[in-house]
């Protein structure tokens, strides 16, 4: 028995070593995805979109730069999107590249298609996998135009940012397809129309904004939604930014007992915008979303109001250094 009973941990034993070294050599595994035709334009209206985009709704400027300049970003101080933003989780430390024209270090000798791509699959010009932060999939074809012509238009910025760097973790999620590219999963608009309605609402919380990416809980080891959409409950644990603090993201759906939005009006809901952050290291874009404009908050407000109530009680959001935080 006992002889049967060591074969059994022998074989074991092998696989697991065989995962292993299977995981190690596969390493970040490439992903043939379609490089979109796409072609970055000079007009001057279409880069000034995208530059709105970039410093506003679609927070590109939030960690497409250092983390020292974060407060100048919170003022409203333009800079070059050089990157050298990191965030540590389980599968890795991921590092914010610098997105400059620049031909050594940023996106300069990248094709637009490539830069269209890494938006709308997650898959950058290596055809390695990113992991899906970005929001983008599903943006508007005019939108994606915007936002790749302004980052073309910027000053080249020579800054070398290292590389992602994935852990065990990281590499065995991406090697048994947990994580994956995230293609569109409808045909992206060509358009969608500016406007204080609640479908524009929509799109900025889905497709530009991720609202919805933050305000649902999620697995930080997988990325993986298991909560309601927009009830909130995401835990942000303490990272370089935080300043020791744990922060909770809010429910905001108009549960008229948890939910945020059930006692905000328009004008509140606006004001709370352009008031900005109330801790420094709080991970929400503050300074980005400060200075969206009042259509586009408006349309954002308007499209919460709709959302279906969830029972789901945030007691705080934010836990100083040292303090217990719930499960």
């Amino acid at each position: 028995m006992k002889k049967v009973i060591f074969k059994i941990l022998g074989v074991l034993v092998s696989l697991i070593i065989l995962f292993v070294l299977f995981v190690l050599i596969s390493g970040n595994k490439d992903f043939e995805m379609p490089v979109p035709e796409a072609k970055a334009s000079a007009d001057s209206a279409v880069i000034a979109r995208g530059k709105y985009l970039a410093f506003g709704p679609a927070h590109c400027a939030s960690c497409h730069t250092p983390m020292s300049r974060k407060t100048e970003i919170d003022k409203g101080i333009e800079m070059p999107l050089s990157g050298g933003w990191e965030l540590h989780i389980p599968p890795g430390t991921f590092r914010a590249p610098n997105l400059t024209p620049d031909m050594e270090t940023g996106i300069g000798k990248f094709s637009d298609g490539e830069l269209v791509r890494a938006m709308r699959y997650s898959v950058n010009h290596r055809n390695k996998l990113m992991f899906p932060f970005m929001p983008f999939n599903e943006m508007s074809d005019e939108d994606v135009t915007a936002l790749i012509s302004f980052l073309r238009s910027q000053e080249p910025v020579k800054n070398e940012i290292k590389p992602t760097e994935y852990s065990f973790l990281g590499k065995v999620l991406i090697n048994l397809g947990v994580v994956k590219p995230n293609p569109p999963v409808s045909t992206p608009p060509k358009s969608v129309k500016i406007d204080s309605t609640v479908e524009y609402g929509a799109y900025l919380a889905h497709k530009v904004s991720n609202c919805v990416g933050c305000h649902t809980k999620r697995d930080l080891k997988t990325g993986e939604f298991i909560g309601e959409p927009f009830a909130g409950g995401m835990q942000f644990p303490v990272d370089d930014f935080s300043e020791g603090f744990t922060f909770i993201t809010p429910n905001l759906t108009p549960d008229p007992e948890t939910g945020l939005m059930a006692n905000w009006d328009e004008q509140k809901f606006i004001d709370r915008f352009r008031a900005g952050r109330v801790y420094s290291g709080s991970q929400m874009p503050w300074g980005s979303f400060s200075r969206m404009n009042e259509l586009e908050l408006k349309a954002l407000y308007r499209y919460l109001k709709t959302l279906a109530p969830v029972g789901n009680k945030i007691v705080r959001t934010a836990f100083p250094p040292g303090e217990t935080v719930p499960e």
